[in-house]
């Protein structure tokens, strides 16, 4: 059986997660070395001038990482088709594979009682601890409407002081973490002033991205109340651009336009510290010319705010970009392009997936320090010791 996540996810919430990045970036090379140097050997210690040789440590043992296989499934956040039980076919497959996490959406929920069951299920399935994430903001997007009915959008609750946002969301984190799940794929932080049923819409906060973002990093804090990790969407800032699902789409505005509004509408999430943040699946020419989600561009913007969290992909089943790539190779670049998870909701595809990332750092296109770096948040999100996986410098 595997361990609870919760305990250690409170923690994660109220440190930072930049250790994981000193803790990997010397990570081991090739797939299953030492990271040793192998030949060399230690002069034997001096002897002290009292002619006494000092006390000698024990040898360091030689580090040796988790598979590749392992690694990569770890980086890897899936859903489960229409499961509603744990022994449902896929369900036990996803699980047993031991993936970084099983996100739920609504065909999966149906009553507390039996979303229960089936997160305990899937724990009890997977070789290590594993994250349940739910795409609750409120709403049109709300996956707990069989069991706490309809609930207000955020362009609703953007109306109130942030205390009461943030009070609300202490309330409906306290009833997922009863429910069993970690990490919360919202609030949106995009800013929307327009139609209501548009892509955004009345999921936005409020209308600029400064207004937008100090509220949802209020919705941040109420979860975190509840011992809840949030994720900050969608990266550098969809506002009211078209829909992703329904293919690609493209903003092409200057850099400096791209940057300012990154910058007022994530820097309250990351002053709130959000553990996680989205990444769009917009291409944004001035960064790069792929999908935010697999453009290097997009993530070494997202850094250069200071963000040290984990970067998750949006699903990456999306016809923004299976239109354009196999999933399988898609998470190869969203990984090498600096995500730490790749979110997707075909979990049939995992075992691919997989596969995909291994061949990939074989061939030399993920560096396995990228790889490992990555594995390492995801651990730190979990509340494990990254070390258990990956190898220090």
């Amino acid at each position: 059986m595997s361990g609870q996540v919760k305990p250690g996810l409170r923690d994660v919430l109220l440190a930072p997660v930049a250790a994981v990045a000193l803790l990997v970036t010397g990570a081991c090379g090739g797939s299953g070395g030492s990271g040793l140097s192998g030949d060399a050997t230690e002069a034997p210690p001096a002897p002290s001038r009292s002619g006494v040789a000092p006390e000698v440590a024990p040898p360091t043992p030689p580090c040796r990482p988790a598979s590749l296989e392992a690694r990569a499934a770890t980086v890897l956040v899936l859903g489960i088709g229409e499961a509603t039980t744990a022994d449902d076919p896929l369900a036990a497959e996803v699980a047993a594979l031991g993936v970084g996490g099983v996100v739920l959406l609504g065909s999966n929920i149906v009553g507390g009682d039996q979303a229960r069951d089936l997160i305990e299920g899937l724990r009890r399935q997977s070789p290590r601890p594993l994250l349940l994430a739910v795409d609750e903001e409120g709403g049109r997007v709300s996956r707990l409407r069989p069991i706490v009915g309809p609930t207000p959008s955020a362009r609703a609750l953007g109306q109130r002081p942030p205390g009461e946002i943030a009070a609300v969301a202490a309330e409906r984190g306290a009833t997922l973490q009863d429910l069993g799940f970690d990490l919360v794929l919202g609030p949106v932080f995009d800013a929307d002033g327009g139609s209501g049923d548009a892509a955004i819409g009345d999921r936005s906060f409020a209308a600029t991205p400064s207004e937008a973002g100090a509220r949802a990093a209020a919705f941040v804090d109420g979860l975190a109340r509840s011992g809840m990790a949030a994720t900050a969407k969608h990266f550098p800032g969809q506002g009211e651009l078209g829909d992703s699902h329904d293919g690609p789409v493209v903003f092409d505005a200057p850099l400096d336009q791209v940057e300012s509004v990154a910058g007022a509408g994530f820097a309250p999430a990351i002053a709130a510290g959000t553990p996680a943040v989205m990444m769009s699946h917009v291409t944004f020419p001035a960064l790069g010319p792929l999908p935010a989600s697999a453009e290097p561009g997009a993530y070494r913007l997202l850094r250069s705010l200071g963000f040290d969290g984990v970067a998750v992909t949006d699903a990456m089943n999306m016809s923004a970009i299976t239109d354009r790539w196999p999933l399988p190779e898609a998470t190869v670049m969203a990984l090498a392009a600096g995500a730490d998870i790749v979110l997707a909701t075909p979990g049939a595809q995992a075992a691919s997936m997989i596969d995909a990332v291994v061949a990939a750092v074989g061939q030399g296109r993920l560096p396995e320090a990228r790889l490992d770096e990555a594995v390492g948040r995801v651990l730190a999100l979990r509340g494990e010791d990254p070390s258990t996986m990956v190898c220090s410098g």
